[in-house]
């Protein structure tokens, strides 16, 4: 989404979890290429969960995607 073209969502405060990176409207909160600010990327193996690069493949706390927890005393395997 452009600022050009959508300027009104650009104008909402610094702190948003929408910023103006670049003349876009980025959700800083899941971007790969703007993870918690603008221009900060995610490495390959990594996913943006709630401004924070994780590993999904291994991350009990998001493992395979954002905000899925292992249970007590699992591990997670490849995202599994």
């Amino acid at each position: 989404m452009t600022c050009d073209k959508f300027w009104r969502i650009c104008l909402q405060k610094a702190e948003s979890s929408r910023p103006n990176c670049k003349r876009k409207c980025i959700n800083v909160m899941k971007d790969l290429f703007n993870c918690g600010m603008c221009g900060y990327k995610c490495k390959y193996s990594e996913i943006c969960c709630k401004v924070q690069c994780v590993n999904a493949s291994l991350d009990k706390r998001n493992c395979g995607r954002c905000h899925k927890k292992c249970k007590k005393g699992e591990f997670c395997v490849y995202g599994m």
